[in-house]
């Protein structure tokens, strides 16, 4: 195991930092933009099992240990849950998003060097993780304001997204 593959596990845990420390700000939205990765998570999932392509690690070598036959590639896991993360912590907070967004760039460029992806792979899960993860947010926020009375609204929906 090298310091790239440790490195792409690493970014999972600084997302989980971030994603604890915006808890305390805004609770319930965080709690919600977690779910978008979760979603997206599940579709890339979907997706592997249709697609069904073999990782690059499987015809050259690679400096990290190929995942078991039936592990597919496309899209890369990690790099949806980089690109959802990133784009949840986005738009909770812009300065986070920022660092969010790098670490999930450099998670899913680690994923090509060490072999276990092509870069199809991961900037497909970047987008994939991205896009469900805005379409959740939109859908949520949506949610909010049809459920409450429009002249109730201005104070209802930010007391519920606090």
């Amino acid at each position: 195991m090298t310091w790239l593959t440790v490195g792409t596990d690493a970014v999972l845990g600084v997302f989980a930092v971030m994603f604890l420390v915006l808890w305390f700000r805004h609770k319930l939205r965080a709690f919600l933009a977690g779910a978008g990765v979760v979603v997206a998570y599940a579709v890339s999932e979907v997706i592997k099992l249709v697609v069904q392509e073999d990782r690059p690690c499987r015809t050259r070598p690679s400096i990290a240990v190929c995942p078991e036959p039936g592990d597919w590639s496309f899209p890369s896991n990690h790099s949806v849950i980089a690109g959802a993360s990133a784009m949840a912590i986005w738009l909770l907070h812009r300065t986070y998003g920022w660092i969010a967004a790098v670490c999930a760039i450099a998670a899913a460029a680690s994923r090509v060097v060490v072999g276990v992806h092509y870069v199809h792979d991961v900037l497909a899960g970047l987008a994939l993780g991205a896009v469900v993860s805005w379409g959740i947010a939109l859908l949520l926020k949506k949610k909010l304001e049809v459920e409450v009375p429009a002249a109730e609204a201005p104070t209802v929906v930010m007391q519920r997204l606090r």
